[in-house]
């Protein structure tokens, strides 16, 4: 179904919101969008809401498969405002997940299970959401793919990623079982990213419940949101591979000149599955087998 404004959706949409998982894809230009949606149509998810220009033109079999909804997705606070506003709108406890166009979900055993299964198991561990890890992605060859897209050609670096503890304003300590996360193109060229954005954490993953507000840093106002993992275990971690910050760092003239390729001596080349992902370390299968 095709909705002029975000407001309409949640009227004549707000049915799609009773029942997960759903999906909230931010459209932020014309890139890999119909590759987005057929790679979370793949995952499972019940519901796909997918948020983009009204100049987007989709694929017939992706366009049957989406709400697509007009929206400004250039627009200050655009992210936030959006993800809040279904998340008020859905039904309480359903499971939410948000990413961005050019970006894809993997998890553990990704292949042969759903994420509605892994996020059942999830929720029986008493969690209410999921810690993901943003895997950056670039095309090895930005001569031949100048916004440093490609799906045949990407690359990731399969080191390079490190965490420090996540401090407290309030206290002057640290948050418990709160770290933030670095790595990736956003460690490697950190002069050209605000301080701001250089992490790659970002709780994709969650349940809807009254008050519950995500902010502009990836992280919800219910701190135990927030935690990488209950108290007595390690939980499920997931990963989000994203070729969002190639394409900004590809965009932005000051970095453009100044980057010539993002390939170096630990540069690997994306296999497209999760147990690349789980042998680097970048996501966790937890108690889940």
């Amino acid at each position: 179904m095709r909705f002029a404004s975000l407001d309409e959706f949640l009227i004549r949409g707000r049915p799609a919101l009773s029942k997960g998982p759903v999906a909230i894809l931010i459209a932020e230009d014309l890139t890999e969008v119909d590759s987005t949606v057929r790679h979370h149509r793949r995952c499972g998810f019940r519901e796909i809401v997918l948020l983009a220009p009204a100049a987007l033109r989709l694929a017939e079999d992706t366009g049957e498969a989406v709400h697509l909804i007009h929206y400004d997705t250039a627009a200050a606070d655009a992210t936030t405002g959006a993800v809040n506003a279904i998340i008020h709108a859905a039904a309480e406890g359903v499971w939410l997940y948000y990413c961005y166009n050019a970006e894809y979900l993997f998890y553990p055993f990704w292949e042969t299970r759903t994420v509605g299964e892994m996020l059942a198991f999830h929720t029986e561990e008493r969690r209410s959401a999921m810690l993901c890890y943003v895997v950056d992605l670039y095309a090895g060859d930005l001569e031949t793919h100048d916004k440093a897209v490609s799906l045949d050609d990407a690359l990731m670096d399969r080191s390079g990623y490190y965490a420090a503890a996540r401090q407290d304003e309030e206290s002057g300590g640290t948050k418990e079982r709160q770290l933030d996360f670095f790595g990736g193109l956003r460690w490697r060229f950190e002069e050209h990213v605000p301080s701001e954005r250089r992490k790659i954490d970002r709780i994709a993953l969650f349940r809807a419940k009254p008050g519950l507000t995500l902010r502009p840093d990836h992280t919800f106002g219910d701190e135990e949101y927030n935690t990488y993992s209950c108290p007595w275990h390690h939980n499920l971690t997931a990963a989000i591979c994203s070729f969002r910050t190639a394409k900004a760092l590809r965009t932005n003239p000051g970095s453009r000149a100044a980057i010539d390729t993002f390939r170096w001596q630990n540069s690997t080349r994306f296999e497209w599955n999760s147990q690349q992902l789980l042998d680097l370390g970048l996501m966790e299968s937890g108690q889940w087998f």
